[in-house]
C-alpha cells in the first residue's frame, strides 16, 4: 500500500511538471523550427531576412485580451538588425501586421530605407497602416495576389481611448465652424499637424523612387481619408497608386506564417538570424546613442 501510493506521489508531480513545462517546450520547438526555416530562405535567396509578425486575433490573458501591434519594442529590434546587416546584403524584411505606433513605424521605414543594399518587404497576407509605411521604404514590395495594404491616415486617441481618424476630425471641425467647441479646434490643429507630419515622411520614403509630385499625389491619397482606415488596397490599387509592387511571394514565406499560430502573450513579433555587429568608429564630440524614450505626447496617434 506504502509502495503504491509512492507511487501515485511521483506520477502525480511528473505529470505536473509536465503539463507545466511543456508549453514551453513547444514555444521553443516552434521558435527553432522558424529559426531553421528563416536560414534556409536566407542561404537560397542570398538575403537578410527579418520578420515583423503580429496576429490581430484577439488572445486572453486571464480573461483580459491582449493585440499585437508595432511598438517601441519592435522597432529596437527590426533596427538593431538592420544596423547589424552588411551595407551590400539585401534585406527582405517579412511584414503581417495589422498596423501600430507612428512613432515605431517610421522609425523601421527609415532605418530600412537608409540601408544601401537592396530592400524588398514581403507581404503574405496583410501590412495594413503602419505596416503599409514601412513598405512604402522598400525597393521592391513583394506581395500575394490576395495580399492588402491599409491607407495611412493617422488615429487620434481621445476620451476613453476612442481613436479617430484626422481627417474626420478636420472635416467636422470645418462644418461647425464657429460652433466649434475649444476642445474640438484642438483637436483639429492636432489632426493637421498629424496629417502633415505623416505626409512628410511618406515623401521622404517616395522621393528618390519617383518625381516628388508624385510622391505627394500618393501621400495625400494613403492619408487625406479618402477610403476608412481598415480599407483592404489591393494590388491592382497599389499598383495605379504608383508603388513597386511585384506579384510573388517566395514558397517558404508560406511556410514560415505556417509557424506563427495563434499569438501567445509571450511570443516576439520580431526574430531574425543574429549577425556580429559590425564596428562603427565614434565622429569626434559624437554623443551616445541615447536612453529610450521615457515619455509620450499627451495625444498619442497611431496608424
Amino acid at each position: 500500500m506504502d509502495f503504491l501510493t509512492t507511487l501515485l506521489g511521483f506520477l502525480f508531480w511528473f505529470l505536473l511538471l509536465i503539463i507545466l513545462f511543456t508549453p514551453s517546450w513547444q514555444h521553443r520547438a516552434l521558435k527553432m523550427a522558424r529559426l531553421r526555416l528563416i536560414s534556409e530562405i536566407e542561404k537560397r535567396y542570398g538575403f537578410r531576412v527579418i520578420t515583423l509578425i503580429h496576429r490581430q486575433e484577439r488572445v486572453s490573458f486571464f480573461g483580459i485580451p491582449i493585440y499585437r501591434f508595432i511598438d517601441i519594442e519592435d522597432s529596437e529590434e527590426v533596427i538593431r538588425a538592420i544596423r547589424s546587416t552588411p551595407p551590400d546584403k539585401p534585406i527582405a524584411l517579412i511584414v503581417h501586421t495589422p498596423g501600430g505606433l507612428v512613432i515605431a513605424a517610421a522609425q523601421i521605414a527609415m532605418a530600412l530605407k537608409r540601408h544601401p543594399g537592396r530592400k524588398i518587404v514581403i507581404i503574405p497576407h496583410y501590412a495594413m497602416s503602419g505596416g503599409t509605411l514601412i513598405a512604402l521604404a522598400a525597393d521592391e514590395i513583394w506581395m500575394d495576389p490576395n495580399a492588402v495594404l491599409g491607407p495611412l491616415d493617422p488615429q487620434l486617441t481621445i476620451g476613453q481611448g476612442l481613436a479617430v481618424p484626422a481627417p474626420s476630425i478636420l472635416k467636422v471641425a470645418k462644418m461647425k465652424g464657429e460652433k466649434a467647441s475649444d476642445q474640438l479646434l484642438i483637436m483639429a490643429d492636432i489632426a493637421e499637424k498629424a496629417l502633415a507630419e505623416v505626409q512628410d515622411i511618406i515623401v521622404k520614403l517616395l522621393e528618390d523612387k519617383m518625381p516628388r509630385e508624385k510622391a505627394l499625389e500618393i501621400a495625400r491619397a494613403l492619408t487625406e481619408g479618402r477610403w476608412t482606415h481598415d480599407y483592404p488596397l489591393t494590388v491592382e490599387e497599389a499598383k495605379k497608386l504608383g508603388l513597386p509592387v511585384r506579384e510573388y511571394v517566395p514558397p517558404e514565406v508560406y511556410e514560415l506564417m505556417k509557424l506563427y499560430p495563434q499569438a501567445q502573450p509571450s511570443r516576439p513579433g520580431v526574430e531574425y538570424i543574429p549577425y556580429p555587429m559590425p564596428f562603427v568608429p565614434r565622429r569626434e564630440g559624437a554623443r551616445g546613442e541615447g536612453t529610450r524614450a521615457q515619455c509620450y505626447s499627451r495625444v498619442t496617434y497611431y496608424l
